[in-house]
């Protein structure tokens, strides 16, 4: 082979995909021509097609579509809105407003999917090897505990007492399970958690929009790591729509707090500083309404 060939070999083996082929005037997407995809799939089925291979059953991809949209906005209470709201006012642009945001969908905020999923399958794998579904849910969840500490994902809700989006979620697995469309053994074992933690603490516990699409995944068949990009993906439209909302306003340089809101201070008291010492200043005497009595004031 000679050096062109060499360069024309390493150009085409530099990335290697099964998502998309291109030439001049021809676009194929797992195969399709992407002109007989425009117009005849949803967006939910796209999703499925490029993350999954193929194209799903208008079931599947209606219950899709159902926990994309349930997890599309919870207000600036949330930190990402919060924080693409923000961007916005300190002269950042849309995408710029967006990668903020998405940037703290970790662990604990957006990422609670993917760890009910893991959760879920833990139980799963104990009910195949023969526990009763009760004694398989009490087993995963004190492993949880004991692996992550008392936190468990897709359960309760700071601010909800029952989230509106998940019992509606659950109604439609458990109604697509009565049709065939999937098993509905998910559904099963998220209530079965709901029920155990309800009798443990004594109250209700019930699942969040985080156990539920978890849910809805895992019925569908998609890898865990998998549920926080989809999450990401239907949390995106919200923060789209809040930092363009944010960015009609004009407002500049917002922060987390109205400006009349000080936080706790907890550090070292008013103090000089002496050139040539260290550790401890001399401490001053503090005018009333100053110092610790201002963070008193912002405690009330």
């Amino acid at each position: 082979m000679n050096g062109q060939e060499d360069l024309a070999g390493a150009c085409r083996n530099w990335w290697r995909t099964g998502i998309i082929t291109m030439r001049p005037g021809e676009i194929r997407i797992r195969g399709y021509p992407v002109e007989q995809l425009v117009g005849r799939l949803s967006f939910a089925e796209m999703v499925w097609l490029v993350t999954r291979g193929e194209v799903p059953e208008a079931a599947k991809a209606r219950l899709l579509e159902a926990a994309l949209v349930a997890a599309v906005d919870h207000g600036p209470q949330a930190p990402s809105i919060a924080i693409a709201r923000m961007a916005v006012t300190c002269g950042v642009p849309l995408n710029g407003a967006m990668a903020s945001a998405v940037g703290v969908l970790g662990d604990v905020h957006g990422g609670a999917a993917e760890q009910a999923m893991e959760l879920y399958a833990g139980i799963a794998a104990g009910i195949a090897a023969g526990r009763p579904l009760e004694a398989a849910a009490a087993a995963a969840v004190a492993d949880w505990q004991r692996d992550h500490g008392r936190y468990l994902p897709g359960f309760g809700h700071r601010f909800h007492p029952v989230d509106p989006r998940a019992p509606r979620l659950l109604d439609l697995v458990e109604e697509a399970a009565r049709e065939g469309v999937v098993e509905g053994g998910t559904a099963t074992i998220a209530r079965a958690v709901e029920a155990f933690l309800g009798r443990r603490r004594g109250r209700p516990v019930p699942l969040n929009i985080d156990g539920a699409v978890a849910v809805v995944f895992t019925e569908l068949g998609f890898p865990p790591p998998l549920a926080r990009g989809l999450f990401c993906l239907s949390r995106s439209l919200g923060i789209l729509a809040h930092a363009f909302e944010q960015m009609q306003a004009g407002e500049r340089n917002k922060g987390p707090t109205p400006p009349q809101c000080f936080w706790v201070y907890d550090g070292p008291p008013p103090r000089d500083y002496v050139p040539g010492t260290t550790g401890a200043g001399e401490g001053v005497e503090e005018p009333p309404g100053s110092g610790s009595e201002r963070d008193e004031e912002a405690r009330r």
